[in-house]
């Protein structure tokens, strides 16, 4: 399937993803590595289960999309895999944290990025807090598991915690939990339609009549298959005005 205007940015907690690209990357995903995409200007991909097809196990992970700065919105497609050092972890005061892109505190993460970001994984034990970096205007965090609480409020796996410009943002872990927290500068309005994302919604129907029409290259490693643009949605039949 294809992608415009975003970075994707999978990563794993259990499993294996095996990643080929337009680009001719072809890489395997294991937990505690990051496969970053920039789509720039147009890139196809899929993400195979193949190591639990063929041998079982679980598979749970998350993949966030990234918006491009309109001056990198058309910049040309590519791919890295990040693990080890370019992760760095911290362990203080029963929190630790991985970080997977962007900065905190002074600590840098090895992807290279477009605009000022961070992305962490975060395992809290019990009773432990952790407080999100405050220069950074639009901040969020996701629970993974387990149950913390913010400002006397309690929340549980599945929910996205969005918080206030530059308040504090303080999260306290009721039981033993997972969370990504994730924040950024503005970059502006956005439109999305299916897999694609971008500043114009004209780039948008470009890109959706490019892939309609077969424009866009397939990985040269996985090209037999792929999946169709979805239809526009159709309008009720009696709008209300």
């Amino acid at each position: 399937h294809p992608h415009i205007g975003l970075s994707t940015v999978t990563y794993l907690f259990e499993g294996e993803i095996m990643h080929r690209d337009s680009v001719g990357s072809e890489q395997a995903i294991r937990p505690g590595e990051v496969n970053w995409m920039v789509a720039g200007r147009g890139i196809t991909h899929s993400e195979r289960f193949e190591k639990a097809r063929a041998e079982g196990g679980p598979m749970h992970g998350i993949q966030a999309w990234v918006a491009l700065p309109r001056e990198h919105e058309e910049t040309p497609p590519q791919f890295a895999n990040y693990s080890g050092e370019a992760l760095p972890t911290r362990d203080s005061g029963g929190a630790w944290m991985r970080l997977v892109a962007g900065e905190i505190d002074g600590v840098r993460a090895g992807a290279v990025t477009h605009s000022p970001i961070f992305y962490a994984h975060v395992k809290l034990e019990q009773a432990a807090t952790l407080s999100l970096p405050r220069e950074y205007a639009e901040r969020a965090a996701f629970v993974v598991s387990g149950s913390v609480a913010v400002d006397g409020l309690d929340f549980e796996s599945g929910q996205m915690l969005v918080f206030a410009p530059r308040a504090d943002a303080i999260v306290r872990a009721n039981s033993a939990a997972t969370l990504m927290i994730l924040g950024g500068e503005p970059l502006g309005e956005r439109y999305i339609d299916w897999n694609f994302v971008s500043s114009s919604k004209e780039r948008i129907e470009q890109a959706k009549a490019d892939w309609r029409a077969g424009r866009m290259k397939l990985p040269d490693l996985d090209h037999d298959e792929f999946i169709p643009l979805p239809p526009d949605p159709t309008p009720p039949a009696n709008p209300i005005s």
